[in-house]
């Protein structure tokens, strides 16, 4: 899931990346934001879920997934588009 919220800079977005409780060692966010590098390291919470919030330009749209344990990619169920063709 991602939230959105105003960010501090003008045109800028907050957004918070989130993951249901997954197990886990470590998960990176990279999308096109970072240009697919290592990645932000999104935090586990105490309800066991996965956070982390970056800074984006606002009214821009961006693809991204997350890597667990630095091995397996995953999309985000919840992004608002998740880029599957249906046929």
């Amino acid at each position: 899931m991602i939230l959105k919220a105003k960010g501090r800079g003008k045109g800028k977005v907050r957004v918070t990346f989130a993951l249901a409780s997954t197990p886990a060692e470590a998960i990176l966010v990279a999308g096109d934001f970072n240009g697919w590098e290592a990645g932000t390291p999104l935090k586990r919470q105490k309800d066991g879920s996965w956070k982390a919030a970056l800074e984006l330009p606002a009214g821009a749209r961006y693809q991204f997934r997350y890597l667990i344990d630095g091995a397996r990619w995953e999309n985000d169920p919840a992004a608002d588009a998740s880029g599957r063709s249906s046929g």
